[in-house]
């Protein structure tokens, strides 16, 4: 070696090194049909895809699924012509979303949506029923909701027996935030006509227990 060879300086990599952030690799809703179609994703997975990231759901207890088919026990009407009630069934909110929330309110369309999946400009209300995921649905999902423009998100909370409320929605989330306890009714801002008391949408409390205790 002769005097004007220089050594490579380990200080210097280490720094370049240390300069690189990994990213992960967002996924499209295209791409994540094709999974499904090659069998990468199997048919019975519980999974979303939020914002380009697949993410595994948890499993459907009982108590949760009772409450899904009361919320479509309520709003199910033989002679309804206003909305379409969608229930676990996907939702389209952009090129990298899409979620499967528990209830929907949709526009009503003749084709009940057999074209396509609908997406925010489709949606009246959506609603998450919360047990275990509470804080994902009140946090990350609702969040997601109100940055696609979807005008109003109500959050089932379940372990604290109210109905989270999320509105007026915007590049940020929703603007407004506000809970909702027996005694009170709620009515939807895309269905001005619609009065929902909130003690028929929780569960029934137990013979012994007044409301507040």
């Amino acid at each position: 070696m002769t005097t004007q060879e220089k050594v490579p300086v380990a200080g210097a990599a280490v720094r370049e090194a240390a300069a690189y952030t990994p990213k992960p690799r967002k996924f499209t809703v295209a791409e994540y049909y094709r999974m499904a179609e090659v069998g990468i994703l199997g048919p019975d997975e519980r999974v979303e895809l939020i914002e380009g990231e697949i993410i595994v759901m948890p499993p459907v207890g009982p108590a949760h699924s009772g409450e899904v088919n009361r919320l479509n026990h309520q709003f199910s009407h033989p002679d309804n012509d206003r909305f379409i009630v969608h229930v676990q069934n996907p939702v389209q909110l952009g090129d990298g979303s899409e979620l499967e929330p528990d209830v929907a309110l949709l526009r009503y369309r003749g084709d009940f949506y057999g074209t396509a999946h609908p997406t925010p400009a489709d949606m009246l209300l959506v609603i998450e029923v919360a047990d275990t995921s509470l804080e994902y649905d009140r946090g990350v999902k609702a969040h997601i909701y109100g940055r696609a423009g979807v005008p109003e998100t109500w959050v089932k909370n379940l372990p604290e027996d109210c109905i989270e409320r999320f509105t007026e929605p915007g590049p940020d989330g929703y603007a407004q935030y506000t809970v909702h306890h027996r005694g009170e009714t709620l009515t939807p801002v895309s269905l001005p006509d619609l009065e929902l008391p909130v003690d028929e949408m929780l569960p029934p409390l137990p013979s012994d227990k007044e409301p507040g205790e």
